[in-house]
């Protein structure tokens, strides 16, 4: 009953989501110039005689943590191509800057059933891939009418989503036994996914934890590391607002021991950082963007890096990384990515998307928690005080980021085998 209910709702709701769709890109949440994306009106040609795969993932980080998949999908079938879609500015962006070829960026059809008929018309993909939570019943329902495999990769599902969903029971009854193939990324979600009617469910590991270290462009690494000259440095990485303030009063109580200290701060959105900037500034900081082009001088305290794609600069410059989104309630971020590069890293409590990731770390002795603005200066001052304590974290932490970077080919495999011709796709009313 609830899916005609929620399909009907969708239908007659058009003209309010094309008004919230005006309103957000006057908000500069939405590229005017790609707005038909969001109607599923396609801005690039479907490649001949391609077989097309179709990743679908929310944001940036989602977006990230499938390029592996879509490395080996294009490595191993030549005649594939990837469309990936997401739904936010900033992963557009950098994904513009990191698909490799035989892949393209769209922005993903909003859920309403014309506009993603319209997508698959255009498109006709041989299987939809969602990453991680991303489950949009018209997207589901219009794919299984098409003929088309749909598989859920790295399925995540706490026991909040879990309990939602199973208040709207008759919504998941109709939903999640259409769904091919669930890879959950532990045993409690595939529990959850498959009490809710998901037919075929496999444990296949996080596929963060097979992502590769993220591309550094050595000019500009080079460039930095010449400004920064001997100064000591942290990194407090792809904050939210909350963070920048504990990581500012954090640098506040460093400066006593350590007075050429430089903290950098990377904003998980780049349009806040004239906001951190200001806030630097009112507390009586020097700061500056990176954004204008500059670099750090002796005389910079707070660098704001609020750039896109360019992180990989200050890991491999940061020998200290806080990983935000962990102090405030938006679940943490992946903290394998400074694992990479031989950082030690911190995080808050909050870390419940990356939890698994997490407590590996900590286990293994190459993370270290903490609570708030004293307890992060504290551990950072430590670190800064003894650099040999953070080499040893820094080595646990790349063997654990290192182990798993052949879980991908495990995924591929699993994902390989519905990669089958796609049946004829219509546009209807």
């Amino acid at each position: 009953m609830w899916m005609p209910v929620y399909r009907g709702l969708s239908i007659l709701a058009g003209p309010l989501i094309k008004a919230i769709l005006e309103r957000r890109v006057a908000a500069g949440k939405e590229d005017p110039h790609r707005l038909g994306e969001r109607r599923g009106l396609a801005t690039q040609q479907r490649p001949a005689h391609k077989t097309v795969v179709w990743i679908h993932a929310a944001s940036v980080g989602e977006s990230v943590s499938a390029l592996p998949l879509i490395d080996h999908i294009l490595i191993n079938d030549a005649d594939a191509f990837v469309v990936l879609t997401s739904g936010t500015l900033s992963s557009a962006r950098l994904m513009a800057n990191r698909l490799p070829e035989r892949a393209v960026h769209q922005f993903a059809p909003l859920d309403r059933p014309r506009w993603v008929r319209r997508f698959l018309s255009h498109w006709q993909p041989t299987v939809v891939t969602f990453i991680e939570s991303e489950i949009w019943p018209n997207m589901i329902v219009e794919a299984k009418a098409a003929g088309l495999p749909v598989i859920l990769v790295n399925g995540r599902m706490s026991v909040k989503s879990f309990k939602q969903w199973h208040r709207w029971r008759r919504l998941s009854q109709a939903l999640f036994p259409k769904i091919d193939l669930v890879l959950a990324v532990d045993d409690s979600a595939a529990t959850h996914f498959s009490a809710l009617g998901a037919r075929q469910v496999a444990v296949s590991g996080n596929l963060k934890l097979a992502s590769p270290p993220l591309p550094l462009i050595s000019a500009d690494h080079h460039a930095f590391i010449a400004a920064l000259g001997d100064r000591p440095i942290w990194l407090a990485a792809s904050t939210h607002p909350g963070e920048d303030d504990i990581v500012l009063a954090a640098h506040a109580h460093l400066v006593q021991a350590h007075p050429d200290l430089l903290t950098v701060i990377v904003p998980r959105h780049p349009n806040r950082g004239g906001e951190i900037r200001d806030m630097a500034t009112a507390s009586g900081f020097s700061a500056v963007q990176r954004s204008e082009g500059r670099l750090p001088t002796p005389q910079t305290a707070i660098y704001v890096a609020d750039t896109l794609g360019e992180i990989a600069v200050f890991f491999a410059a940061a020998p200290i990384v806080f990983v935000a989104g962990s102090l405030v309630p938006v679940g943490g971020h992946n903290p394998l990515e400074p694992c990479h590069f031989d950082c030690a890293v911190l995080f808050g409590p909050l870390m419940h998307k990356n939890a698994a990731i997490a407590r590996r770390l900590l286990a293994c002795g190459g993370a270290i928690e903490v609570s708030d603005a004293a307890d992060l200066a504290r551990q950072v001052g430590r670190l800064l005080t003894d650099p040999e304590l953070g080499h040893i974290q820094a080595a646990a932490a790349a063997t654990e980021a290192r182990r798993n970077i052949d879980l991908i080919g495990t995924i591929y495999n699993q994902v390989a085998a519905f990669l089958k011709p796609s049946g004829q796709h219509h546009e209807g009313p």
